[in-house]
């Protein structure tokens, strides 16, 4: 059984390996233990350490995957390549589960934040001690706490209770500011998760950096553009607009670049499939897929998609993000070229779907595995707009949606969205909204929604499917209805039983 000295010993192991990774000077004078620490030296050792995108881009939040209304899970797509699907976590994430979920040994999503974390506690215990200018030294602090930020919000957004007065003094996250074998394991309140949160943003804000330095963008460090918009966001989601719609500004002001689609994107190599070999049916389909998906290890694209702020990317080991029919629903299929160049026609046949065939998209980004989650100027726009809506100023805010529309859409008459009320502002800027960030935002806003003054937004989850076991779909069973309410305490995943054990005890599941 590991302890506390065990967990964290190996996040200094982790650390380490890092840095050895990515820098070109050694600067570790021996390995770490409870009793040595890294030897750190100057500012360089400690930009070495953060530019290490590799260490912070990934999030492999399979809540964000699979809980939220975006994906699809039917019996019709369950039933048309049951081999396909061979992670039972999968469906238990989107049915809600809890009873089988915190011994899911794949999840590594808690772990592979407090890492990030541990990165950021290691670089904000060392600035200080280290030879460098007090530039690059304001620069290292405002991006470790940055990171940390991040980091504490998205696993708050996914382990914890939506955060509300009624909420707040739930359990939130163990809070860590150091790397100290000594320092408590045990959950803060949610009250005391968001003071942290708000305290490393105020510190991020403080950041000199713009994201385009000697005519390069530096998409993952941060920049003003990158923390004011995760600022706006963040305020989005507290419903303080005013500040929603002064952090986007802020962001916009740093950086405001838009991808054309009408000019930038290009479809890439397309893919042949044998369908139904063998049979008089057998043929061979074509899959078109955007350039963005060429290249599984090549970063050049996806370092170099120019609307992130930030570079964070949400992962799917699965390789499959099943778009539900409500969500292609909201596509102009004939004229938005997010359908034409992300939704994938027949995409289940590269699933292994081929005999007997079963025909079904998927949503595809950079690769088969990755979207943007970290902020882009796409959503700045976004968050912007439905701020403005919300205070009532919707002419103004149907406007700024309106910029995002003409570099997504074929150009015509359809381009741009129009509003005769505040109401319909704000149902037309949410809708472009999932059209825009699907999966990646989707459980954050429903989480939002629910717990807003608006009840025109809220939102019931509901699936139809088979029963099913820690091991198996009981698909020979008849189908069930699965409802998560809007005030469901689902809506907090379980803590993997391995951190519950690793911490002996100390850290404490939730409660359903």
């Amino acid at each position: 059984m590991r302890n506390k000295y065990t967990y964290l010993k190996e996040l200094l192991s982790f650390a380490a390996v890092l840095i050895l990774f990515q820098s070109c000077e050694k600067f570790l004078e021996e390995a770490p233990s409870k009793t040595s620490s890294l030897v750190v030296k100057t500012t360089t050792q400690l930009n070495a350490l953060l530019n290490n995108q590799a260490t912070f881009y990934l999030e492999g939040n399979r809540t964000l995957v699979y809980s939220s209304d975006d994906y699809a899970l039917t019996t019709d797509i369950y039933n048309g390549g049951r081999g396909v699907f061979s992670s039972m976590a999968g469906f238990q994430f989107a049915l809600w589960d809890t009873q089988y979920l915190p011994d899911d040994t794949r999840e590594g999503f808690w772990s592979g934040e407090y890492r990030k974390i541990f990165v950021a506690n290691l670089a904000l215990n060392n600035v200080d001690k280290v030879e460098g200018s007090a530039q690059e030294k304001a620069i290292i602090k405002a991006d470790a706490h940055f990171i940390r930020a991040y980091s504490y919000w998205v696993l708050a957004n996914t382990y914890c209770l939506p955060y509300t007065n009624q909420n707040k003094n739930e359990l939130g996250l163990p809070i860590k500011t150091s790397t100290s074998f000594e320092e408590p394991l045990e959950r803060q309140s949610l009250e005391k998760v968001y003071e942290q949160i708000e305290a490393d943003l105020v510190e991020a804000l403080k950041t000199p950096v713009s994201l385009v330095q000697n005519g390069k963008a530096k998409h993952w460090r941060a920049s003003k553009a990158g923390v004011n918009a995760f600022a706006a966001r963040y305020y989005l989601n507290r419903n303080n607009n005013e500040k929603a719609i002064e952090h986007a500004n802020a962001a916009l002001a740093d950086y405001n670049v838009l991808v054309d689609y009408n000019v930038d994107m290009k479809y890439g190599r397309d893919q042949t499939v044998a369908i139904n070999s063998g049979t008089p049916t057998a043929q061979n389909v074509v899959l078109k897929y955007p350039y963005t998906h060429d290249n599984q290890t090549d970063q050049t694209d996806m370092v170099g998609w120019k609307e992130f702020l930030y570079f964070r990317m949400l992962n799917h080991e699965s390789w499959w993000y099943i778009p539900s029919q409500e969500l292609l629903g909201l596509y102009d299929k004939d004229h938005d070229l997010r359908y034409q160049f992300h939704v994938v026609e027949g995409y289940s046949y590269d699933r292994g779907m081929t005999k007997p065939s079963y025909e079904y998209p998927g949503y595809i980004f950079f690769y088969k595995d990755r979207l943007p989650s970290g902020p882009t100027t796409a959503e700045v726009l976004l968050t912007k707009a439905e701020a403005q809506a919300r205070l009532g100023d919707f002419g103004n805010a149907i406007t700024t949606v309106n910029l995002l529309r003409a570099k997504r859409i074929v150009p015509g008459l359809w381009v741009d969205l129009t509003a005769a009320s505040k109401e319909e502002a704000i149902k037309k800027i949410l809708e472009e909204r999932r059209r825009e960030l699907p999966f990646s935002q989707r459980w954050v806003d429903i989480r939002r929604f629910n717990n807003n003054d608006d009840p025109n937004d809220d939102v019931v989850l509901t699936r139809t499917f088979y029963p099913y076991t820690a091991a198996a779909v009981s698909f020979n069973e008849p189908a069930k209805t699965y409802t998560l309410p809007k005030n469901s305490r689902r809506y907090a995943a379980p803590i993997p039983r391995t951190e519950i054990i690793s911490s002996n005890g100390a850290i404490v599941q939730n409660s359903y």
